[in-house]
């Protein structure tokens, strides 16, 4: 009978713990899309948005940024391609969020990253960069971000921290990662690939450092659940290995 009661009891705490595992699982869900703009809640504090870059060498591009949300305050990663989606988003965030943007943060210089800055700087978004980031583009005649970091920003969003970090060249010589300790959950831009994705635009990388880089954004964020690349789909930890590898040049 003592074994029994046992062995019940040992069968209710595998049970309940497998039960707060699928808890803890979410499964991706669109919560908004429109001709322009495909909105993603990858998590629950977590979402990512796509929008379309029409280019001549890869066709129509799905570009991705993040939002980070935490009580009434969210945090976006890269804006949308131009400002009439930057405008679309901005408005979801505010009508279906009921939340106040803390901050647009351009991970590097190209357009699929600040194309609809001038849509957050309309609406009193205040926008932070890399400082490289902000000289290229000036120099390219885009929109510049208004505040600049050295080699990391960290900033909050309610009342938790959102990290921003430089850690060598790759895709640009200014991409930088974005990182969301609360959740795990990793902005990598287009220094990160999707998994079989190919090479893509290589015409501002550092191909030699690409991969060197990624090993440290590995080893300094060992607990990553989700990555977001620039283009294509999320995944983990493994689009940082294939990232790595695509570039190695051993």
């Amino acid at each position: 009978m003592k074994f029994v009661k046992f062995l019940l009891f040992i069968l209710f705490i595998v049970g309940f713990e497998c039960s707060a595992q699928t808890r803890d699982i979410f499964k991706s869900k669109n919560v908004y899309q429109s001709k322009n703009l495909l909105i993603t809640q990858i998590d629950k504090n977590s979402y990512e948005h796509i929008s379309y870059s029409q280019t001549n060498d890869f066709g129509k591009v799905p570009c991705n940024g993040l939002i980070v949300r935490n009580d009434n305050e969210v945090i976006v990663f890269d804006t949308p391609i131009d400002d009439k989606s930057s405008e679309e988003l901005i408005r979801w965030i505010k009508e279906k969020l009921h939340c106040k943007i803390n901050a647009i943060i351009p991970t590097h210089f190209h357009n699929d990253c600040l194309g609809g800055l001038k849509a957050f700087h309309d609406n009193s978004v205040a926008s932070y960069a890399y400082f490289k980031t902000i000289k290229l583009a000036a120099e390219n005649n885009y929109v510049v971000p208004q505040n600049s970091f050295q080699d990391s920003l960290n900033i909050t969003v309610g009342h938790e921290n959102v990290i921003v970090k430089f850690f060598g060249d790759g895709h640009t010589k200014d991409n930088v990662v974005g990182y969301f300790p609360k959740d795990n959950i990793m902005f990598g831009g287009c220094l990160i690939k999707e998994l079989d994705a190919e090479k893509g635009y290589l015409g501002d990388a550092n191909i030699a450092e690409w991969s060197p880089t990624v090993e440290k954004v590995k080893k300094w964020y060992p607990n990553v659940k989700i990555v977001v690349p620039g283009h294509g789909d999320l995944g983990n930890s493994k689009l940082l290995d294939y990232t790595i590898k695509l570039f190695s040049t051993n």
